[in-house]
């Protein structure tokens, strides 16, 4: 069931140095965007081609880096600050879209749950924290009857960053297995081996999503679903007007910085082209407040979302960085409460969510074309009497 009640809720949580403010509007069958208001302190087009000969978007091997970086300073952070409560919090995104992710999973309304499911693109755990975060509504298990997860990453200091912590509350709940592997390549499953198949946050660097989402159904079982959130072509639309205009000051011409992500009218698409039936997709806006630009690059940085696009300029010239921020700060920064504007920018976020069913002769179907036995305008006509 979906846990926000049906009137508004403002809840806020105290973090030190952090401060979230998260606005869940009431739950509908079309759910209303969501916001998520964070304010932290200092410190070529997508392929829609499965060959090989396509021009691809983005670099998998610098984006593998760029995560395995992230962790390990991740990890040396807390390893040598003595105060705990000095370390910056960078999953603060990621969790709350795996959180909202999950709530979803826990609308579907099924007897024996999904027992076994895959993580694609786990990064540090955030799905299976989630599901741990509270039983199954029948059975054993966590949220959604999962009682085994699969976690599945392309970036094997992410995916074992954590792995050594396992006292979290409710961790008991479901047991877990990490699987290096590259998310593009075929996956290393059976066909008709999982339940469940669960992303979150992460495949929006994949650059065959078409191929991606054909393994995705044939590792499911019949009646199996696929449940993702990604990343939307809209997400950091400030940032990439930022460079652009400074790009365009400084050296008459730009390139990519942001993107390109999938578009919301792709989704459903794809879905269908790999088989799956019953697709079902809404949308999130996440915003977020930061002190300044600098920050947000940074944050993006310690997140492993840099810039990882083929076309990218080796270097940013320096004096491309600062005009961009300038820009940014100048263009984008929040109201106060006294309606002036104040230093705090914002970074906008659209999230993706679908979900999709591998084909079983237990689910609905469309009648055959013709077999109808009253008319539309006859039912309209009935109802305004």
């Amino acid at each position: 069931m979906y846990r926000a009640s049906k009137k508004s809720i403002a809840t806020c949580v105290d973090i030190p140095r952090r401060r979230i403010l998260l606005a869940v509007a009431g739950a509908s069958n079309c759910r209303a965007q969501h916001e998520i208001h964070v304010t932290a302190r200092s410190s070529p087009m997508r392929t829609l081609s499965t060959t090989t000969a396509a021009t691809h978007a983005f670099d998998r091997d610098v984006k593998q880096k760029q995560r395995n970086a992230a962790a390990r300073a991740q990890n040396v952070w807390k390893n040598n600050v003595k105060n705990q409560d000095d370390i910056i919090h960078y999953d603060y995104f990621r969790e709350e879209i795996a959180a909202r992710l999950v709530d979803r999973l826990d609308d579907i309304q099924r007897d024996e749950g999904f027992p076994l499911t895959l993580d694609i693109g786990a990064g540090a755990g955030y799905i299976h924290r989630a599901i741990c975060a509270d039983d199954a509504v029948q059975g054993r298990g966590g949220i959604g009857g999962v009682v085994k997860l699969v976690q599945l990453d392309s970036a094997e200091e992410m995916l074992r960053r954590d792995e050594n912590n396992v006292d979290f509350p409710g961790s008991d709940r479901c047991d877990t297995y990490r699987l290096v592997s590259d998310e593009e390549a075929t996956l290393p499953f059976p066909d008709g081996t999982f339940d469940l198949v669960i992303s979150s946050a992460s495949l929006h660097w994949v650059n065959d999503l078409p191929g991606l989402f054909s393994e995705v159904s044939r590792v499911l079982k019949p009646d199996g679903c696929f449940l993702l959130a990604i990343v939307g072509g809209t997400s950091l639309p400030e940032l990439r007007a930022s460079f652009v205009l400074a790009e365009l000051e400084r050296d008459g011409g730009v390139s990519p910085h942001v993107g390109p992500f999938v578009q919301l009218v792709d989704v459903g698409s794809l879905l269908q082209r790999a088989g799956l039936a019953l697709p079902t997709i809404d949308i999130d806006t996440v915003s977020v407040s930061f002190p300044d630009a600098g920050v947000l690059m940074e944050h993006l940085q310690r997140m492993g979302e840099s810039n990882a696009c083929t076309k990218k300029r080796d270097r940013t010239p320096l004096d491309v960085l600062l005009a961009a921020a300038c820009i940014y700060d100048h263009s984008f920064s929040l109201p106060s409460d006294d309606g002036d504007s104040n230093s705090e920018i914002e970074a906008s976020v659209q999230v993706i969510y679908a979900i999709g069913w591998k084909p079983d002769e237990s689910q609905p179907k469309p009648l055959k074309r013709g077999s109808a036995t009253h008319k539309i305008g006859d039912i309209v006509e009935f109802s305004k009497a």
